[in-house]
């Protein structure tokens, strides 16, 4: 429908659809723009040597700063590894041309027969070192084909996630004295091996999670960046930190010191499933913290495969402990009193229940825990009548279909500039309509939803843009091989709809 009024909208679905909101042009002007990113463990201890002068850290203060946005723009990082302890300049880790560059594509191709040749293999979880078996299993398994089990993992349970955190506690002890070069010297060797492999971890979110070949390179070049950059940055911040310069005069100097925290749960997402994970989970442990890892249960594989890589790089038992389960398992890291910080990347709904359990305290608890907590975005790209309709159109459809829309970043709305809202959503449709569907592994421009109860919701979603927009794109869905819904716009959607 078409509004009257002063406003009119239309509509780019939630996901993989798109919603298109028409305005009259008077709010103030803007261009075209987003408003809106199985070997075990070793038997190995904390063997990285502490300095002898090195002295305890307590659980006052820490600096641990898992942030979802790329490394790419922070300033300090070349810097710091110019001047500290023989590290090469940061640089960011170049994405890979694979229409240009043949051998990256044949590389790309034999990481997903090597991962396909590993489906339905069974993954410990890993606590102090140890492997744990249960009972109970949990299947990963290909969204583009459901039949496919990518791997068996262990259903933990609460008491799992109290063993790990009291583990991380206890390794701990002695992490937090082993000098920062030492930790970031993990870091790197562990960006250095994923470098070497990238195409084995790309391609295993390719089958996992239904990332295109784009979409996972991102992803891995992503993580090796989080890797090499929080390195770096580790070491600056072990250094004392000037305060407020003071004259001369008067004979003092201000200084501060970051010491770790202690026990950091890591909760990460599925969308992207090794960058943020490795990112949330290095910040903490280059930093001198440890870590109880409980992956989402549409990404165990690449999680796994990332614990592998950090204990190939050294990383001593308990330090990283690994977990698959339920919500029980979540909320038993959040709550267990030796937690210090959680950190979290999911739904507002999530999100919130866990800021909420950390602000109670528990039991033995000494200190206030810390919650970073990163959840859902719904995004508008704004269309005046001065923008580049072709540049625009080029834009949201990219947004909002690109990785099937399952990110916080992803255009779901589009308010339009009436005097152009009938040219642009030409302009929209030209490029929508050859958007190509199909398995992740035929590296098509948008494949399967992440999984059933994504399917599913999106798919009511779609039912009630039907009842609040007009359908003038896609809209069918098909679960009966993969998790497939077509790309799907709404035009002329009410402001004040649900959809919008």
């Amino acid at each position: 429908m078409t509004q009257k009024g002063r406003k009119k909208t239309a509509s780019v679905a939630s996901l993989n659809t798109v919603n298109l909101l028409k305005t009259n042009g008077k709010a103030k002007k803007s261009a075209a723009k987003p408003a809106a990113t199985a070997k075990p463990a070793s038997k190995k201890t904390a063997a990285l040597k502490p300095a002898s002068n090195s002295k305890p850290a307590s659980n006052s203060s820490a600096k641990v700063s898992p942030q979802k946005k790329s490394p790419a723009k922070a300033s300090p990082a070349k810097a710091s590894g110019e001047s500290l302890y023989g590290f090469p300049p940061y640089e960011n880790e170049r994405f890979t041309d694979f229409a240009g560059d043949a051998k990256a594509a044949r590389e790309y191709e034999a990481g997903l027969e090597k991962a396909r040749a590993e489906f339905g293999e069974e993954y410990p979880s890993i606590i102090a070192g140890e492997k744990v078996f249960r009972n109970e299993k949990l299947k990963s398994v290909n969204p583009s084909r459901h039949a496919e089990i990518i791997g068996l993992f262990q259903k933990n349970g609460t008491q799992d996630a109290k063993a790990a955190v009291e583990a991380a506690a206890a390794a701990f002890e002695t992490w937090k004295n082993v000098p920062a070069p030492q930790r970031a010297k993990v870091l790197v060797k562990a960006a250095a091996l994923m470098r070497k492999r990238k195409h084995e971890f790309s391609a295993v979110m390719t089958l996992e999670v239904a990332k295109n070949w784009a979409e996972a390179d991102a992803d891995t070049a992503e993580a090796i960046d989080f890797l090499e950059f929080y390195a770096r940055e580790a070491m600056r911040y072990a250094e004392p930190q000037p305060i407020v310069a003071s004259p001369d005069w008067m004979g003092e100097t201000n200084e501060a010191f970051f010491i770790p925290l202690g026990v950091v749960a890591v909760l990460p997402p599925w969308n992207f499933p090794l960058a943020i994970l490795a990112g949330m989970t290095t910040a903490a442990i280059v930093t001198g913290n440890t870590v109880v890892l409980k992956p989402s249960p549409d990404a165990m594989r690449i999680a796994y495969k990332f614990f592998e890589l950090m204990d190939e790089a050294g990383l001593p038992n308990g330090v990283l402990n690994f977990l698959t389960g339920g919500a029980d398992v979540g909320e038993t890291m959040v709550e267990h009193p030796k937690t210090r910080m959680i950190a979290f990347t999911g739904s507002k709904a999530v999100g919130l229940h866990i800021n909420e359990m950390a602000a109670k305290m528990e039991p033995g608890q000494k200190w206030i825990k810390r919650v970073i907590a990163e959840m859902g975005g719904k995004d508008a790209i704004i269309v005046d009548s001065e923008a580049d309709l072709d540049l625009a159109a080029a834009g949201v459809s990219a947004s909002a279909f690109g990785f099937s829309g399952q990110k916080c970043s992803a255009c779901s709305r589009a308010i339009i500039d009436e005097k152009v809202y009938d040219e642009f959503i030409s302009k929209l449709l030209e490029r929508a309509v050859k958007i190509k569907v199909d398995e992740a592994a035929t590296n098509p421009d948008m494949s399967a939803v992440s999984g059933k109860r994504a399917f599913r919701k999106i798919a009511e979603y779609i039912e009630l843009g039907k009842l609040q927009g007009r359908l003038i794109l896609g809209g069918k869905s098909d679960m009966s091989k993969g998790y497939f819904i077509e790309p799907t716009i709404f035009a002329d959607v009410d402001a004040n709809a649900r959809i919008a």
